[in-house]
């Protein structure tokens, strides 16, 4: 009898899976042979995938899976906002274009930059759901935010960091489609955007410190230590980084996700100083603290960089870990105040310009 059960669960199960995987557009595109071969040319491609410049030994196994999941069930309500984070709605007056580097933070890792008179959006992840295909859902701390993407002006161009559902997802750009100009993507990325109707002719992908000259801006994208991929078979199938991005009078820095490592150092070194440094802070353990930074190393890494002032990010969107959903920024400022580093809290959809330089330190009015 149980084995009439189990051979019926499989008869069922194993196709619906499949289809799961073959069909789900959550996926992406998948990685064909030509793909690999252009890849290979990559320095950082290495036995069949991308690799990391320093060698990761992350305690995070398929054993611990089942603990790391009932911790998450266990405390995921005391550790989100009691009430939905309000997020100011786009007001096209305050983000004209007079000349002077102004940005938008949409919480977590999502901005909209406008430097030269030209508006960038970074990754542009404005969907409710950072979980979309797993068991566990990881629900917005706003709703109804994908209809922030009808509000926006223009975007003269895409810059994405890793493919990653908590950065690049699937109703968004499908949304965005019409609004956007041009993607500068990781190596290996441009299957996602293909394989949701973005045409291939807008897409353009980059190694690391590869260089491109747009809209008289330097735009480079740099090293991370982190890792990429959507589904059962892709992981470390494209490339991940942040980027640098550099006017005749201006330069920003978005670090992207990553634990803290020499190349921020390194950055500085040949990109900095920085007028603002938007830093990852947020979504970290000591599970996978090689890939995701502690506040306090975030701090460390803005000024390894050389950025004037940094604005955390990563935060204040999703609960994506086991810390409180404040606990990244209070421990950000504190860190952030015993090392002199000047540094930005901008509320969600707030517009910052550069001439701005007060904290505003809207989550204390929530719970």
């Amino acid at each position: 009898m149980i084995t009439s059960v189990v051979l019926l669960i499989l008869g069922f199960g194993l196709p619906f899976g499949y289809f799961y995987l073959k069909k789900n557009p959550q996926f992406g595109g998948k990685l064909v042979k030509e793909d690999s071969k252009r890849l290979e040319k990559s320095k950082q491609w290495k036995n069949g995938s991308f690799q990391n410049q320093s060698k990761m030994t992350m305690s995070l196994s398929l054993k611990s899976v089942p603990a790391l999941l009932k911790e998450n069930l266990q405390g995921r309500k005391a550790r989100n906002p009691k009430e939905d984070i309000k997020i100011e709605t786009f007001d096209p007056e305050k983000f004209h274009r007079d000349g002077i580097p102004k940005f938008i933070w949409y919480g977590h890792s999502t901005l909209l930059l406008q430097i030269n008179n030209k508006n960038i959006l970074i990754d542009p992840m404005f969907g409710e759901d950072a979980s979309p295909v797993g068991p566990l859902r990881t629900k917005r701390f706003t709703k109804d935010t994908l209809s922030l993407i009808e509000k926006l002006p223009k975007i003269d161009a895409v810059l994405m960091t890793h493919d990653h559902y908590d950065h690049l997802d699937f109703k968004s750009i499908r949304i965005l489609r019409q609004k956007v100009d041009t993607y500068l993507v990781p190596l290996g990325f441009a299957r996602h955007l293909e394989h949701w109707g973005v045409d291939k002719s807008k897409i353009t992908e980059f190694d690391w410190w590869q260089e491109i000259k747009l809209f008289d801006l330097d735009l480079i994208y740099t090293p991370t230590r982190h890792f990429s991929g959507r589904g059962a078979f892709d992981r470390a199938k494209s490339l991940w980084g942040g980027w640098v991005i550099k006017s005749v009078v201006h330069s920003i820095y978005w670090s992207g996700d990553s634990g803290y490592d020499d190349h921020f150092k390194l950055i500085g070194e040949k990109f900095g100083p920085f007028d603002w440094g938007f830093m990852e802070c947020g979504q970290y353990n000591e599970r996978w603290d090689q890939i995701h930074m502690y506040p306090e190393d975030t701090v460390l890494a803005a000024m390894d960089a050389k950025v004037k002032y940094a604005i955390p990010v990563h935060w204040g969107a999703f609960s994506l870990a086991l810390h409180h959903w404040k606990e990244p920024i209070t421990r950000f400022i504190s860190a952030a105040e015993q090392k002199d580093q000047h540094f930005l809290t901008p509320a969600p959809g707030a517009v910052v310009d550069m001439k701005m330089k007060n904290t505003n330190y809207w989550w204390t009015s929530y719970e």
